[in-house]
Formats: C-alpha cells, structure tokens, sequence
C-alpha cells in the first residue's frame, strides 16, 4: 500500500462505506477497522427521537472513541496500513441533525476533550450518492426500510455541506450514483490507482459503470 497507511471510507447511510472497505483491504492487504455498531440507545431513537437522540449520540460518540488506540496499533504495526468505514468528525454531524440546541452545547464539550486525541486518517474517500440511490439502497434490508426518506436526504445534504468545508485531510470524491463496486468489481481496480494517487488537496473521480 503506497502512500496512505490510514484511508477513511465515509459517506451517508446507504451509500456503502462497509462493503467498499471490505473490498479495499482486500486489494491492498490492509486491515479494516469498522465502527462499532453496539448502541443500545438506537432502537429509542428511531421510536422516540427527541427523547433518545442524546443518549445515543454519545454512546456513538464514545464507542468511536474507544477505538482510537486499536488504530494506532495497527498503523504502526501492520504493515497494509488500515482501511476505517468512518471518520472520528463525522459523528458531530448526525449531532447537528439530531440534538436539540442545548443538548448540542453539552455534546460539543465532550466531543472537543475527545477530538483532541483523536489521529487524523491520512486520506478521506468521500461517497457520494443520489438520495433516491441511497432509499434504493436502503430497502434492501429490513434496518434500511425502517430509516424515513426525508432523513435520508438531510444526511445527504449535511455530508455535502461538511465535506465542502473539510480540510483536515486529504479528501478523494466518489460519485457512486452510477456504480455499485460489490456488483461491479472489475470497477474497484481503477478506484484502488487513484487511491494510491491521491496524497494532497481534493479530487473528484466519477467512475462509470451500471447500479
């Protein structure tokens, strides 16, 4: 693996963060680290989401959080480097849509004592889709149709917003509107190259192929 020894895969729900870093370490014998998905707040919220949002914001929060260390070890000793289905960042995002103001201005206290011990990925490949491609998507498991699709396209628009204004990394944009890489392998070869080109700024790739 040239260059990058820690890629962060992000993108909104649906988009397919987790099978594309599957596919990633794979190609190039890194180690995948994918968030932990363990909150026992999640089934509240998609029922009550005024009286859950914070409880499980945090427990996201701190789960992320706890896998800081399991990223350093392997950075410095795995010789792939490490492929992550998320970005330590992006979880203030899903804290903007969901907490209320002042439920916000408790969330950023312990999110700036956290961030700051936090390592930054080396690149940032960014997913991008339609929102009618990410509910598309979605309805393909019974967790997926349970998410509304004017959610969806909040999410859609606050990873456009924050990705626009990101500058802590270097960031790769991958339009995946047209392209489904588990479907479509042949695809994740020209993907990887410009993985592996990519070492400062921002850059676009909009690959062609069938969804």
């Amino acid at each position: 693996m040239r260059g990058a020894r820690h890629i962060a895969v992000e993108g909104p729900i649906g988009v397919g963060k987790s099978a594309l870093v599957r596919l990633l370490c794979d190609r190039l014998l890194a180690r995948p680290v994918l968030a932990a998905t363990d909150n026992p707040f999640l089934e509240g919220f998609y029922s009550d989401p005024r009286r859950f949002a914070l409880q499980a914001q945090l427990s996201f929060l701190l789960g992320r959080y706890q896998q800081r260390d399991e990223l350093r070890q392997e950075e410095l000793f795995l010789q792939g480097g490490v492929v992550t289905d998320y970005l330590f960042a992006r979880d203030r995002l899903f804290a903007q849509l969901n907490l209320s103001r002042d439920e916000l201005v408790l969330y950023d206290k312990i999110y700036a004592l956290l961030d700051e011990s936090v390592a930054r990925p080396d690149l940032v490949v960014y997913l991008q889709a339609r929102t009618d491609v990410l509910v598309e998507r979605l309805r393909k498991s019974p967790e997926g149709r349970r998410v509304p699709r004017d959610y969806v396209a909040r999410v859609n628009e606050a990873y456009a917003e924050f990705f626009f204004h990101y500058g802590d990394s270097p960031l790769l944009v991958v339009n995946t509107s047209e392209i489904d890489f588990v479907a479509h392998r042949e695809s994740l070869d020209e993907l990887v190259a410009v993985i592996q080109r990519t070492r400062s700024g921002v850059h676009h790739y909009s690959p062609l192929g069938a969804r």
